[in-house]
């Protein structure tokens, strides 16, 4: 499968690599986990200034390119794998840093893959279309606000850090990119959330139908009078949207409604 197919667009402008490498703060005690290394473009930076890195890259011809070119520098593995079967959590070392320009298409899923090893994870610094970059840092009662800006921001605390114009990639895609920095822990490490899995499943169902009141997202989950009472025991209105809930609300609701 080609490059294009898989959705890469290579960082290919040097000066649009060095702003990025600066918003980094790489240390020399840094383990960095790169997705889609590519040719290298971000893979060698980071590997002059930090103590590791591991650069993953699902194209054998690519990675087979980049061991012959870090061979020689001692602290770059090559891990040649589809992101999305890559388990982080079980990754050898300590906490790490990622630093990913990732396709378009799979952004949301590979996201979702590295929260379930948050614990891991210090910092997630990611380019991606501009779009998705204003959901993931949406506030409630915003256009952009949805189940993945709660998703990022209950695992980290997300800020978008500038926008970068598509001739900055080869070849280049057809919308606006942005880097994004998340730190972690989010939100959701003070907000007491037990099951945070099971929260997340309850979240994505309250977004169901936007446009629909939570009780019509939620019909068949929860009597509608156990439904009220928490609704009323967390200061909501009968006809309140997900869209209208920040993420202590969100939380409030779902330990009402799992209460026994």
């Amino acid at each position: 499968m080609t490059r294009q197919k898989l959705g890469q667009h290579f960082l290919a402008n040097p000066g649009w690599r060095n702003k990025i490498f600066d918003t980094l703060d790489v240390t020399a005690a840094d383990t960095w986990v790169e997705i889609g290394a590519g040719h290298g473009e971000m893979t060698e930076p980071l590997a002059r200034s930090a103590a590791r890195v591991l650069a993953i890259e699902t194209d054998a011809s690519l990675a087979a390119s980049l061991r012959t070119k870090t061979a020689s520098w001692g602290n770059v593995e090559i891990l040649e794998a589809d992101v999305l079967r890559v388990d982080f959590a079980r990754l050898p070392g300590g906490k790490f840093r990622v630093y990913g320009n990732l396709p378009y298409y799979i952004t949301s899923p590979i996201l979702r893959r590295l929260f379930d090893a948050a614990g891991r994870i210090a910092s997630i610094h990611i380019v991606i279309q501009h779009e998705v970059a204003a959901r993931i840092a949406a506030r409630p009662a915003r256009r952009d606000y949805g189940y993945l800006s709660v998703l990022c921001q209950f695992f980290a605390t997300p800020k978008i850090i500038f926008k970068i114009p598509p001739g900055a990639f080869r070849p280049p895609p057809c919308v606006t990119s942005a880097l994004v920095q998340m730190t972690l822990p989010g939100e959701g490490a003070s907000l007491r959330v037990a099951d945070p899995a099971r929260f997340m499943d309850f979240v994505s169902r309250c977004f169901g139908q936007k446009r629909k009141t939570l009780w019509n997202n939620l019909r068949g989950l929860v009597p509608e009078e156990k439904f009220r009472t928490a609704l009323r025991s967390c200061n909501l209105r009968s006809d309140s949207r997900a869209e209208q809930l920040s993420l202590t609300q969100f939380a409030a609701l779902f330990r009402a409604i799992s209460a026994d």
